[in-house]
């Protein structure tokens, strides 16, 4: 059964395949910030495809945005057990937690928007489309804030884990604009809840930062992997701690937050850590797992 199942959702995927490499970078146009160009036009709706393969072709090339792959219900089933599958054994493959996210969020993302469309600054988010990237975002300049700084703290979260923010998958399945940009808001900003968390970014701490985004946002990928990765990819010790100290924390923690989605975070780079902390609701862990890495003094 499992199989079949990946065997069929490699046949999607590969629908994708040679238009991703092609995807040119998010930038700012009249019609929405996200979007370079407009789609492809589609084909008339009397004009009948004359073969599965021109079919298939059409449903990669004819997208909402650049990069939306067309997919049925049945596709997505598949997709979702399949990403399912492959990111609970190999939680490494975040193209598989991507997809993952995707295919199975559609109603949590309605309600995570429906939240940001009911608060004043998740409305300006949702009308500015505000991206994090490195042509967006001066990391050079982070570097430069204060110590305890928010935006140092994450410049350090990004030196110390050789990580960019030009690292995050772009959205692929999701099949209204509105709610890819709810998706790709979620993705850009889950680095940014590592450091209000002070979670790195290793096991132990992505499953504790799952638990406080599937609380706050609602998504299956969230909870699922929260639930299961600490029974499959956790060693004793790090399960001991994650049962005895930090669960209840993260659970805690993502409830009586603020909702974070509904954070300009842009406008926050020059704030002090604890006080945005504070501002925000969010509750410190209990012992902080995140150990930035010691420098030689200048």
């Amino acid at each position: 059964m499992v199989r079949g199942l990946l065997l069929c959702s490699r046949r999607i995927f590969s629908c994708g395949s040679s238009q991703t490499a092609s995807l040119v970078p998010l930038r700012s146009v009249t019609s929405s910030p996200l979007l370079l160009s407009a789609p492809s036009p589609r084909p008339s709706e009397g004009v009948k495809e004359r073969d599965s393969n021109r079919s298939r072709i059409a449903q990669c090339q004819n997208g909402l945005y650049p990069g939306h792959i067309t997919t049925t219900a049945s596709q997505k089933i598949l997709l979702t057990f399949n990403s399912a599958y492959s990111c609970l054994t190999d939680p490494a493959r975040d193209d598989m937690v991507a997809v993952f996210g995707e295919t199975s969020g559609s109603m949590a993302l309605r309600h995570m928007r429906r939240k940001m469309l009911a608060d004043p600054v998740g409305r300006q988010i949702l009308q500015d489309q505000p991206v994090i990237n490195t042509r967006t975002v001066d990391i050079n300049h982070l570097g430069t804030l204060p110590e305890g700084t928010f935006g140092k703290e994450y410049w350090h979260f990004l030196q110390d884990n050789n990580f960019s923010p030009d690292a995050r998958r772009s959205v692929k399945y999701v099949d209204d604009l509105d709610l890819m940009y709810v998706m790709l808001r979620y993705r850009q900003v889950h680095d940014l809840v590592h450091v209000l968390l002070e979670m790195p970014p290793n096991m132990l701490g992505e499953v504790l930062v799952k638990w406080f985004e599937g609380v706050q946002t609602g998504l299956p990928m969230c909870y699922t992997t929260a639930l299961l990765w600490p029974y499959i990819r956790l060693g004793p010790k790090d399960r001991a701690k994650y049962h005895h100290m930090y669960l209840r924390w993260a659970v805690r923690s993502g409830s009586t937050a603020m909702f974070l989605m509904n954070v300009y975070f842009e406008k926050h780079w020059e704030t002090n850590l604890a006080e945005l902390r504070r501002e925000l609701n969010v509750e410190p862990a209990p012992v902080p797992l995140r150990k930035r890495k010691e420098r030689p003094e200048e």
